[in-house]
């Protein structure tokens, strides 16, 4: 069922941004009120020109581009340049699965997911960037896709369920690559000052 994925995902971000995140994190009230709003957009939907946009993905593009706006002139440039990337990545799938959907061997959402999170993580260092490109292109790619079908009269809703399924199972990917990375350093860091521990004793 499309939308599923996206509805579970924002619900547990949001729960856990709203009572589990340490409250002295500065991202937590906006995170928090944008996973919401979000949510409480998918099921309006804008008529621009010829095009039907859900709002909840032009939410996300807006708060993606307002987040890297934020960012130093040079490492906007390159987010930019990522998210890019992540459009002409997304596009490039969805135009194979039109003309040669045989080489989708299981669900392409999963495949879609996968794809995006290792370009995320190969262009991107941070959570924070990951998630940004990831967003931003993921949107930028939509509107892309939805400009190539429209040449062939072909109509298409712009941040439909579908992609919000997409950038959510990414999300939830990228979010749990992070979590193995911190713990990677944690224990590092421990066995590292247990190591320097028992040099002074001995």
């Amino acid at each position: 069922m499309e939308g599923e994925i996206f509805y579970w995902t924002c619900w547990a971000f949001w729960i856990y941004l709203t009572f589990l995140l340490e409250k002295q994190n500065p991202y937590r009230i906006k995170l928090a009120a944008s996973v919401l709003i979000v949510l409480i957009l998918s099921n309006i939907q804008i008529k621009v020109s010829v095009f039907e946009i859900q709002a909840s993905g032009l939410f996300i593009l807006g708060i993606s581009y307002l987040f890297i706006s934020q960012e130093k002139r040079t490492a906007i440039i390159y987010y930019f340049i990522c998210a890019v990337i992540i459009s002409i990545t997304y596009v490039t799938f969805h135009l194979f699965e039109i003309f040669d959907p045989i080489w989708i061997i299981f669900k392409k959402e999963w495949m879609m997911g996968i794809v995006l999170w290792y370009l995320a993580i190969l262009l991107q260092k941070t959570l924070k960037g990951r998630l940004l490109i990831l967003f931003a292109g993921a949107m930028q790619g939509e509107i892309l896709y939805a400009l190539i079908l429209n040449k062939f009269q072909f109509p298409y809703l712009i941040g439909a369920y579908a992609s919000l399924d997409v950038c959510s199972l990414t999300a939830l990917l990228l979010v749990g690559w992070s979590a193995l990375e911190n713990v990677g350093t944690v224990m590092q860091s421990y066995f590292h000052f247990f190591e320097k521990g028992k040099q002074k004793s001995s």
